[in-house]
């Protein structure tokens, strides 16, 4: 009996890793990395999700939510594997540990998609699984991925189309919206490629074939009518420059991270920033990278002192990443500071706790904080990272004034977040910064994709942006999402650039939340009104 159910488990396990449908999921989510930056061969998402989309149109709720499991836990494990970089050489852990955190991450994830693969064919009808709703579900299970335990949204479709025709969509529906329109376009695909069928079938069998708006007017219709639109938007003029500008430096350390928070090397390079900066002082602004200053607030004054005088003197302005703590909270805060002149009439710029200031407020788990910690820390140093025990700034925050200049500023991980940047935009914004140390992640496609993250936050909101980072990628990126200068990975270097300003604003900029519940509620509308 024992070796009958051994054999029985044997044979299971071997139709499954042997199953075609089942490689051709994982790997057309395996390769969709390749749609993202630094490839950015963005016509892959236009057309490998309609692969697993394939699988699923007749399958059982069990089998819709497998096959979505394995495009999505392909997706994943390629587009993320950059996350194992930090957990490898940071975490302090075996290999096969390390490996292992990785591929539970991945298998997290993989829980959204799978979770609308499920639900999709559970709605369906004599078994017949109707993709046009897959669109709606998929995006609803995108935002549980962005907010559930605090949200985790990267790689998400949308952003892989940030240099495709498709991108004049972003100003007027966001990344959301872009991510259900490359949806739409795969389901076209299959549409079009299971009416091929038929029709081979028919004419093999000698029988006649009546074209529906079901099987394939339809499909073609959405494609020319979302190629068409395309087009219009791009011709569409969002805002428009005011023919005002500021001269901008992003100091670029390129401090190894396994030194940067050795004592001995904080003061060597808190000079590395200050010698960057003093030639440089014919910018306006200047921006130093996230915690740029490997040493807390308070015990620095005196050089922030000399910093901040430094700037007025030069009628310059300077913005740096920095960690307060806060000793009657006994609280750490992930900070940026604005050192030098606030605006023409001030004279005194920066002193210790001032207003003008942002405290991170979305923290990225296990890096800035540890869920659990009390059963979490004890297990690994990876749970004990530097500076993993900071407190969440406002959700709302004053736009930091530098200059004269109003900035909405976003640190690291934030600028993932299109409704916390949505929640701080106004009126007044000038221009968006965001600072990183992406030196956690080594040579991989994580930096890259980080950048292509922020150029889509540009377009969106219709608003310059800067990104200053420790080694890379530093950039500046104008109203368009377009890059205007781009500062060399792994080097110590000052990008200097003219950043111009706009007036206006775009539809996605003043609407986010009703434009994301849209686009989940539109295509349910349209299937009930045409009966789909």
């Amino acid at each position: 009996m024992t070796n009958i159910i051994k054999a029985s488990v044997f044979q299971s396990i071997k139709s499954k890793l042997t199953n075609p449908s089942n490689w051709l999921c994982f790997l057309s989510g395996f390769f969709l990395v390749f749609a993202y930056a630094p490839f950015s061969y963005w016509w892959l998402a236009l057309t490998l999700p309609s692969i697993m989309l394939y699988q699923v149109k007749n399958s059982s709720p069990r089998v819709a939510a497998k096959k979505t499991a394995l495009f999505a836990f392909g997706w994943f494990s390629s587009g993320i594997s950059w996350v194992h970089v930090s957990i490898d050489q940071f975490g302090g852990l075996p290999l096969i540990v390390s490996l292992l955190l990785m591929l539970a991450l991945c298998a997290y994830l993989a829980i959204f998609p799978a979770l609308a693969g499920y639900l999709t064919a559970r709605i369906a009808k004599n078994k017949h699984v109707n993709l046009w709703l897959f669109p709606s579900i998929w995006l609803l299970c995108e935002y549980l991925r962005a907010v559930v335990l605090t949200g985790f949204p990267w790689l998400s479709l949308g952003y892989s189309q940030i240099d495709s025709p498709l991108a004049s969509f972003a100003p007027v529906i966001g990344e959301v919206g872009l991510t259900g329109i490359i949806l739409v376009l795969n389901i076209c695909w299959v549409k079009i490629y299971c009416f091929c069928l038929d029709y081979i079938n028919n004419k093999n069998q000698k029988s006649s074939i009546t074209l529906s708006h079901k099987n394939l007017l339809l499909p073609l219709s959405l494609m020319v009518s979302i190629m068409l639109t395309s087009f219009s938007f791009a011709h569409v003029s969002w805002t428009e420059l005011t023919g005002k500008s500021t001269k901008v430096a992003l100091i670029q350390g390129n401090v190894a991270q396994s030194i940067k928070w050795q004592p001995e090397q904080e003061w060597p390079t808190m000079l590395k920033y200050l010698d960057l900066t003093r030639v440089n002082y014919d910018a306006d602004l200047i921006v130093w990278p996230e915690s740029a200053i490997p040493a807390l607030e308070p015990a620095v004054q005196d050089y922030l002192g000399t910093v901040n005088s430094s700037a007025i003197l030069n009628n310059s302005t300077i913005i740096t990443g920095l960690i307060n703590y806060n000793f009657e909270s006994k609280e750490y805060f992930n900070a940026l500071v604005v050192l030098g002149k606030k605006n023409t009439e001030d004279e005194q710029g920066y002193y210790y706790n001032h207003s003008n200031r942002y405290y991170k407020s979305h923290l990225l788990p296990i890096g800035e904080f540890v869920p659990f910690q009390e059963l979490l820390r004890p297990i690994a140093p990876f749970f004990n990272l530097p500076m993993s025990s900071f407190t969440a700034g406002n959700y709302i925050q004053p736009n930091l004034i530098a200059n004269n200049l109003h900035i909405l500023p976003l640190n690291c991980f934030e600028i993932a977040f299109p409704m916390q940047l949505a929640a701080n935009f106004t009126d007044d914004t000038d221009m968006i910064l965001t600072v990183s140390n992406d030196a956690w992640f080594g040579d991989s496609h994580g930096p890259h994709q980080h950048f292509e993250i922020a150029r889509m936050r540009a377009l969106e909101f219709g608003r310059p942006l800067v990104r200053a980072t420790n080694n890379g990628v530093t950039g500046m990126i104008n109203h368009l999402g377009e890059v205007t200068a781009i500062a060399p990975q792994f080097e110590e270097v000052v990008l200097k650039g003219t950043v111009e300003f706009v007036k206006g604003d775009t539809p996605y900029s003043q609407w986010p939340n009703l434009i994301l519940w849209l686009m989940i509620l539109l295509p349910l509308t349209l299937m009930k009104i045409f009966k789909l």
